[in-house]
Formats: C-alpha cells, structure tokens, sequence
C-alpha cells in the first residue's frame, strides 16, 4: 500500500485490510472482487491485484510461509527491488541496501553523481556504493536513518546542508551543486482529454461490466464509459451520446440528463469526465461483457473512485425518472 502513497493515506486501509484479512491464508482464499473493494480509493489497483495473486503463490508454493531472501521476495508478483530489499531489511534483518526516492538522492549527492541515477546503470552505481556503507550489524537501523535523513534533510529543492551529519563526506556541497544533482528525471507533458461516463438505468438496475486484464482499473467494476471523441455524432449532444451507448452495450436509451463533471487525473492524464443518466428501453441481455446488477447493490462492488463518485451522484438522484 505504501508504493506511491504516504503513511497517513495509507494507515485507515491498511486497518481495515487485517480486519478483513488477517493472514495470508484469508487474503489468498478472498475473492478477488473483495480484495479491490477493501482496496477502493486508494488507486494504482494493480498493488491490489499483485497482492494477491502474490498470497496465493505463498500458499501454493511455500505453504503460506514467508520467503528469507531479497531475490525470493523480488519473484513474487508486485515486488520490485525496492520492497523486496525493504521487507528483506526490515522484517528479517537480511544486510541490504535500500534505493528509493529519498536515499537515491542522498546517495546521488555524496558521490556528485551528475548522471541519469534513475536508469539501470544509474540504479548499478548507486547501488553498489550504497552496498560499501553498509554496517555489519544494525541495517534495518542505518537504513532507516538514510531513508529519514533524505527525507528532511537532503531535500530536493532546499537542503539543510549546514545541518547534515554526513556534510563533509558530501562531495555534491563540496562544488555547490546541490540544485543540479541528482538531475531531475524528464516527466511526460500532462495530456488533457474528455471522457463520458452514463449510469444506465432501467427498474432500479445500472448497467455495469467489469474490466478486462490489462485494462484501465482491471477487475473493478464500470459504468458505460467512453471518450468524449468517440461519440457516435463527434459531439456531446444527448443524441450522440445516446447513439454511443447503443453502439457499445446493444441497450436504447433515452434522454441522457448531465449529473456533473468530475476532474481526475490518472498519471499524466488530467481527465473531464462528464457524467450522465440515461434510461434504457427495456431490460434485454447487454452486450460487450455489460450485465444488469441492482441499484442497490452498488455499495458491494468494487468501483474506481470516479466510478463511486458516480454512484454517489446516482443515489442522491430519484431512483426512477
């Protein structure tokens, strides 16, 4: 959970995870719809989805114990360098060193490394000088003290070298470089687009159809969801968008009515979506993996954050227009 989230994001999740799965034996005997749902709003659901398929290859494989090495760790799904090297460190006290955002610029600092540290080779050199300052006993400790130290003391943009125990091994203050190294990772142009989101109604049920593998928020549920460009007429008029909804789902509906516009942003996307509800014609078999569920049975499906919001909308409108 704490991959690109901070604690206090994290910590009312994390309680209400044990509560619902307090070893892996639960997690990996859960549903996979019930592990996204505990999960909702914290984003980036691939986490979720790697966690567990991750508890069950420990119990299929290792008979629900825990692995004792960085390189056993790095082979489940989701884990990567960094928390196989921080569960390594900090739960078994295996001698490791940890590169992440605050000790890579720390590290990045002491040695004037002026290059890309964000590559593989980067990665290699940092890593290995990280490998050198490692005390015999009392990693997890050390570790933690690098990780602190860059946090509030090598900061990015003002960092208090007057204050930092390490200043005079710093070669990075030695030629007043500090703004310039490590050079900052080149980040994508933020992309705006439109997309449309319509909760179809019909006798208190909402057209909905779960995502794909490898799709935009796989294994949660959706309402009929498109982009704004791929309206049927080009347009955002209520025919267009009711045209669209025919095409993608088989389902006529009628008199899509605007519900409001949520902004959200989803990596470098900054995304307008304009939500509607529509009332379909009748209730027949949808098609393209849509299925009729009750209204009512929205607060137990796992949705994305927009997707919830969009209920919320709903529940606050008439059941019936």
């Amino acid at each position: 959970m704490l991959q690109q989230t901070t604690v206090s994001a994290v910590r009312p999740y994390f309680e209400r995870f044990l509560n619902a799965f307090p070893d892996v034996a639960s997690l990996a005997a859960a549903d996979e719809a019930d592990v996204l749902r505990l999960w909702e709003g914290l984003g980036y659901y691939s986490r979720a989805r790697n966690l567990h398929r991750a508890a069950r290859r420990l119990v299929a494989d290792h008979g629900g114990d825990f692995p004792q090495t960085a390189e056993e760790w790095q082979r489940l799904p989701g884990v990567g360098r960094y928390t196989a090297a921080a569960i390594a460190c900090f739960a078994l006290g295996v001698r490791v060193p940890i590169l992440e955002a605050n000790t890579r610029r720390l590290y990045a600092r002491l040695t004037a490394d002026a290059g890309d540290v964000f590559g593989p080779a980067g990665e290699r050199r940092l890593l290995a000088f990280a490998e050198r300052l490692l005390p015999r006993r009392g990693v997890a400790d050390f570790n933690q003290a690098l990780m602190d130290l860059g946090a509030t003391v090598c900061t990015p943009r003002t960092p208090q070298c007057a204050t930092c125990p390490l200043l005079a091994d710093c070669r990075t203050a030695r030629i007043g470089q500090q703004s310039r190294i490590p050079r900052p990772r080149r980040r994508a142009d933020p992309v705006r687009q439109r997309e449309v989101a319509v909760a179809v109604e019909h006798g208190g049920h909402v057209l909905l159809r779960r995502c794909r593998p490898g799709e935009r928020w796989a294994g949660l549920y959706d309402f009929v969801r498109f982009p704004a460009a791929d309206h049927v007429d080009g347009g955002s008029s209520a025919d267009g968008i009711a045209a669209t909804v025919c095409d993608r789902t088989g389902i006529a509906v009628t008199d899509p009515v605007p519900l409001g516009t949520i902004r959200h942003a989803v990596t470098r996307y900054r995304i307008a979506l304009e939500c509607y509800r529509a009332r379909a014609a009748h209730r027949r078999a949808p098609r393209n993996g849509f299925a009729w569920f009750r209204r009512c049975r929205l607060s137990e499906l796992p949705l994305s954050s927009t997707g919830r919001r969009l209920a919320e909308m709903l529940a606050a409108a008439p059941c019936d227009r």
